[in-house]
């Protein structure tokens, strides 16, 4: 069950690295709004497959998942319902505002997890 594999990690530190370069340094009407939700489910991907043996199926649907039910929460507006809206970080994580796009873009994100991945095991065999 835990295994930790290298090449995972590194990919799970450089796409948190993009992420923040994202969010602090680009302010535009596509990379930040959309290819950040794309790349972070990658990135929870990447991490757990770092530690864990799961199948790809298994971490690609529990990482969807928890990507919607992030996006259902900003949807009912936890932030504001914990109080915790003057704080950045929790605003940051957990979002503030639902959108039915974020929803396609984390879907956008998993298929290509999954084609990755069909592809890297192709490439074994």
């Amino acid at each position: 069950m835990f295994q930790f594999k290298k090449h995972y990690f590194i990919a799970t530190i450089l796409l948190f690295l993009i992420e923040v370069g994202i969010a602090l340094y680009i302010h535009d009407d596509f990379i930040r709004p959309y290819m950040g939700d794309v790349l972070v489910v990658l990135l929870l991907y990447c991490c757990i497959q770092s530690f864990f043996t799961f199948s790809v199926k298994a971490t690609a649907v529990v990482v969807l998942l928890f990507s919607f039910t992030v996006e259902f929460f900003q949807y009912i507006h936890i932030v504001e319902k914990l109080g915790l809206q003057k704080y950045a970080i929790a605003r940051t994580v957990l979002g503030t505002s639902f959108s039915w796009i974020d929803l396609l873009c984390y879907t956008i994100g998993v298929i290509f997890i999954v084609l990755i991945e069909k592809r890297k095991l192709s490439r074994k065999n």
